[in-house]
């Protein structure tokens, strides 16, 4: 998203909104420090050093992610996909779903969820002027009350394809709170010919599981699962090639190096189509 000096999280901390606590790490902020944004507190940049010095890969983990969200949202959008429902998008970075839909379908519409409100209000103020584009305060752990909102479902035409994102926001999910039925209903709503795209840290390497215990101390939640595990979320879908792998190896612009270091392990992508 483009500057505005309306991104009062680049102002002092005396001048942001007072429901918003600079004080306390939020999963947007540190996901915006470890990508070098500039919307975040110190409180959020010591939480994604942690991160970081625990995968021990400068932060790389987290740019494979966002571009293996751009290749995704440009494969769906070369399948005809006009729409997106991004859930968890956290803070505006580099080339965000909108972005990347639009300048292929420029009449592509795009709803951004999160229940951050610095994500919200700053989403707000940067996407003013895009009538295409809307930005939801909501939790996406209440699907049904998120999927009943007018700003969603007025929004988006739900009987046509839709492309679900799911990008690093649903192994901020624990166990406890039915992540695989939450999922499940979003899943539901899509008609045939729509994707869900998905990027959920791996267990693989001991660096993802120091990375999970650095966000489950600092943030309360952030949990790696198997390979097997994360394949369940796509049960119902077509998983589309090369099926889920490692970020760098999802239909790369460039050849792959191998082998892979840990922020190249650090999640496991894929995207499904509903058949």
């Amino acid at each position: 998203m483009a500057d505005s000096d309306m991104a009062w999280a680049r102002l002092d901390p005396a001048h942001v909104p007072p429901e918003i606590d600079p004080a306390k790490p939020s999963v947007a902020r540190v996901y915006d420090a470890i990508l070098g944004g500039k919307d975040n507190f110190a409180a959020d940049r010591e939480v994604a050093a942690e991160a970081v010095a625990a995968m021990g890969d400068g932060g790389g983990g987290a740019r494979m992610n966002r571009a293996a969200l751009g290749r995704a949202v440009r494969f769906m959008s070369g399948m005809g996909v006009a729409q997106f429902l991004d859930l968890g998008s956290g803070l505006p970075t580099a080339q965000n779903t909108h972005q990347i839909a639009q300048a292929i379908t420029p009449a592509a519409r795009v709803v951004y969820v999160d229940n951050d409100r610095s994500a919200y209000v700053h989403g707000q103020a940067l996407l003013v002027d895009n009538d295409s584009t809307t930005v939801v305060l909501a939790d996406i752990r209440e699907p049904d009350k998120l999927l009943a909102m007018p700003e969603v479902v007025g929004f988006l035409d739900f009987t046509q394809p839709v492309g679900l994102i799911l990008n690093a926001v649903i192994h901020h999910l624990l166990d406890e709170e039915d992540p695989y039925g939450i999922v499940a209903r979003y899943k539901e709503v899509l008609v045939p010919g729509s994707y869900m795209q998905l990027t959920h840290f791996c267990d693989d390497t001991p660096e993802a599981k120091a990375n999970e215990q650095v966000l489950r101390e600092s943030l309360g939640r952030g949990q790696t699962r198997s390979r097997a595990q994360i394949a369940r979320f796509f049960a119902g879908l077509d998983l589309v090639e090369p099926g889920l792998v490692f970020l760098p190896e999802w239909r790369p612009d460039e050849p792959v190096r191998f082998p892979l270091d840990a922020g190249g392990k650090l999640m496991l992508v894929g995207v499904g189509r509903k058949p």
